[in-house]
């Protein structure tokens, strides 16, 4: 690495102590929450977060791109943008669940070279840097984490958020899919995609997503030996229609789609 690269792991592992130092303050306390544009709630919390993330971001890396779920996009022109999630879960940081987290993304040239998934409460830190962009694989506090390798729907453990996530027509698309696997669950937000990283469930779908929900989990799971993309197969980017499908295998993730579009 150059003295002229920025040390993306390094920037990343930051972001996250930041977030967790204001969200951890805040946490099974008494909060003041707002509804946003979107009927999600939004909590003194995640915006504090974002500014901790930023502000890091600003003296590190100031040419960089940014696109944040509470404090919108910032130079979405340059040629590596970093998508921020302070809080995801936030109906579960609310309620004093565990299984919220922060999320990171790096995009270079359109395509994720590195993800985390932070679990602050958890204390769990999971890291994807593709080996082919220079990284090290998907790490959960820095030991190696793979994939299962689940190739069979069949045989496939499958979790998504919850069945409110879904409209009408996807949700029976989920319906006839999940109820092919040999395990279905709901619950945990983005603590799912680890778990796919981590090889301890074989698919997550969901739909109803933005850049900042998919693209940290997105760099994990790569990394993982996974694959993760829109419903049609798409790579996911920052205008990607919602719709999420990440399987442990590809011939995994074909058997899915094909079910899906059934």
């Amino acid at each position: 690495m150059s003295s002229s690269t920025p040390d993306l792991p390094s920037i990343a592992q930051a972001l996250a102590d930041a977030a967790a130092a204001q969200s951890m303050r805040y946490f099974r306390t008494p909060l003041d929450i707002i509804t946003k544009a979107d009927e999600s709630p939004v909590t003194l919390a995640d915006r504090a977060a974002e500014t901790a993330m930023r502000d890091i971001l600003g003296a590190r890396v100031p040419a960089d791109g940014i696109y944040g779920e509470e404090h919108g996009p910032e130079r979405l022109d340059a040629g590596r943008i970093w998508v921020l999630d302070p809080i995801d879960g936030t109906r579960s940081f609310i309620t004093g669940s565990p299984l919220w987290g922060t999320l990171i993304g790096v995009l270079e040239g359109g395509r994720v070279v590195l993800g985390m998934i932070d679990m602050p409460v958890l204390e769990e830190r999971w890291i994807g840097h593709n080996p082919k962009d220079g990284g090290k694989g998907a790490t959960r506090d820095g030991q190696p984490v793979r994939a299962s390798g689940c190739t069979d729907v069949a045989k496939a453990r499958i979790v998504t958020t919850s069945p409110d996530i879904f409209a009408p027509a996807d949700w029976a698309a989920f319906d006839r899919l999940s109820r092919q696997c040999a395990m279905r669950r709901f619950g945990g937000d983005c603590y799912g995609y680890a778990q796919l990283a981590g090889g301890t469930i074989d698919l997550v779908v969901e739909t109803g997503l933005q850049p900042y929900d998919y693209l940290g989990p997105a760099g994990l799971i790569e990394a993982a030996g996974g694959v993760i993309t829109d419903w049609q197969g798409q790579p996911l980017g920052l205008k990607s229609d919602g719709r999420v499908i990440a399987a442990a295998t590809p011939e995994l993730h074909r058997q899915a789609m094909a079910i899906l579009s059934a």
